[in-house]
């Protein structure tokens, strides 16, 4: 009879999260093999890593999973119709902005990092779910515009495509700000100015 393997010496949930924490700082294709082996628990070791994930790609596919359920729903007050559409937009930025900010995990957004950090056709699409994300996010902020008008809150002929586009690109433009050091205080300053823009298009 043959012999079973050897029993898994750490937890694979966290090993998934600490995988998460690497590529959300370095991107898929900077993250090597190496670094993986070395930054879950203790380490791993080649077989172990091998058995437990089958390979880098779907190793990353699961991270994407885990911080989509995660960290990924600070924007969820997009899709919240208990709440006035001016409330889920400043909202979601500001919960965005206080995410990406926080101490204990990379700063910045791994969805909108994702879109930096994959150069090659192959790549692009083992990052397709973050730009699905991307997609669902830009569409939650154009329904919530949409919204927005037929509550009376905004102008009835408000260029909603390009209004959302200035949204969406603030938001995602959030990341590059974190990553690049830029404070909780500055961001919240910054989308207190953003949200003025869309106190110009209020209905009179």
């Amino acid at each position: 009879m043959a012999s079973m393997g050897r029993p898994r010496t750490f937890d694979r949930d966290k090993a998934i999260e600490d995988a998460m924490y690497l590529f959300w700082q370095h991107g898929y294709e900077s993250t090597s093999l190496t670094q993986l082996k070395a930054g879950i628990g203790n380490g791993i070791s080649a077989p172990s890593f091998y058995a437990a994930f089958g390979s880098k790609e779907d190793l990353y596919r699961e991270c994407i999973q885990c911080y989509l359920a995660s960290y990924g729903q600070v924007t969820r007050r997009l899709w919240d119709s208990t709440v006035s559409p001016r409330e889920a937009m400043e909202t979601t930025l500001q919960d965005s902005a206080r995410m990406q900010c926080e101490v204990g995990h990379p700063s910045g957004c791994m969805v909108a990092l994702g879109a930096l950090c994959a150069t090659s056709v192959e790549n692009t699409a083992i990052t397709e779910p973050l730009t699905r994300s991307r997609d669902r996010t830009r569409a939650g902020i154009l329904t919530t515009i949409k919204r927005g008008i037929e509550a009376g809150e905004l102008k009835k002929d408000v260029d909603v495509k390009a209004l959302a586009a200035s949204f969406s690109t603030f938001l995602f433009g959030l990341s590059i700000q974190a990553r690049d050091g830029a404070s909780i205080e500055e961001l919240l300053s910054a989308i207190t100015q953003i949200m003025q823009l869309w106190d110009c298009c209020r209905q009179d």
